[in-house]
């Protein structure tokens, strides 16, 4: 861990914690996308230190409406903590500029260890996927991001929700999963499940491969979201989303 890496990791610590933006990482610095992985977990391995337990990983900007939004070309990854499930009620006070994406999580019964994860490995240790909510926040100022300035903000990651409905992914076609996902009642967007890189299962393959670069696996029991079906949608206090799926019910969350 280099100097700027652990000066840069700092930077983004303080942004959180006082809720201050700080401008892009990426404006002036030239940075790759493995320095920024080392500038997430400098900051994941704090969090650890501090208590945060973490609950799963996260695979992310897997459509092309939340590429086109970023400006990004390919996914990014981070972790998620327990501390930030919400059943229902967000408190948007945690929040810096947070939006809301609609998502199928996969609860795994086994460990995913790359390289070399298949979808047909994925769908062997999936336990039960589920629907989910995720609320991404940034902590670079107005959401300027480039994809070293995401990963490095643990890609973007603010909390998340889960739905009741648990399935075993036998049971239901995940690529022909649909989406309607409405704010405030209002049907906003909707998307389908093979708008995520093809395929949610496909997802999760990717970020079992791609977090074996840097020797962590995806482990048993732990939540993975597996990427938004469509556009995500900025909240404010008040606001209620839900994301209806077929075969896989709703989930809904209110900020508060």
């Amino acid at each position: 861990m280099s100097d700027l890496h652990k000066e840069l990791a700092k930077q983004l610590y303080e942004a959180q914690k006082t809720r201050q933006a700080i401008k892009p990482l990426s404006e002036d610095k030239a940075l790759t996308v493995v320095d920024a992985y080392q500038i997430q977990l400098e900051n994941i391995d704090r969090f650890v230190s501090e208590g945060r337990e973490i609950s799963g990983k996260k695979i992310g900007l897997t459509s092309l409406a939340m590429q086109n939004m970023f400006g990004v070309g390919e996914p990014d990854y981070g972790h998620i903590f327990k501390d930030v499930y919400f059943k229902h009620d967000v408190d948007r006070s945690l929040f810096m500029q947070p939006k809301v994406e609609g998502e199928v999580a996969f609860v795994l019964k086994e460990d995913l260890i790359g390289p070399n994860v298949t979808v047909e490995e994925v769908l062997e240790k999936t336990e039960y996927v589920v629907a989910a909510l995720e609320i991404v926040d940034s902590r670079i100022e107005d959401w300027k991001i480039k994809l070293v300035d995401t990963v490095a903000d643990n890609a973007s990651f603010g909390g998340y929700c889960l739905g009741t409905i648990r399935l075993e992914p036998s049971v239901c076609d995940l690529k022909k999963l649909e989406m309607d996902f409405y704010m405030n009642g209002k049907k906003v967007n909707s998307g389908k499940g093979e708008d995520v890189l093809g395929d949610p299962a496909y997802c999760v393959a990717w970020l079992a491969n791609k977090m074996s670069e840097f020797g962590i696996p995806l482990k048993k029991g732990e939540v993975i979201l597996s990427g938004a079906f469509s556009a995500a949608l900025p909240a404010e206090k008040g606001d209620i989303f839900e994301a209806k799926f077929s075969q896989l019910g709703s989930v809904l969350c209110e900020f508060k």
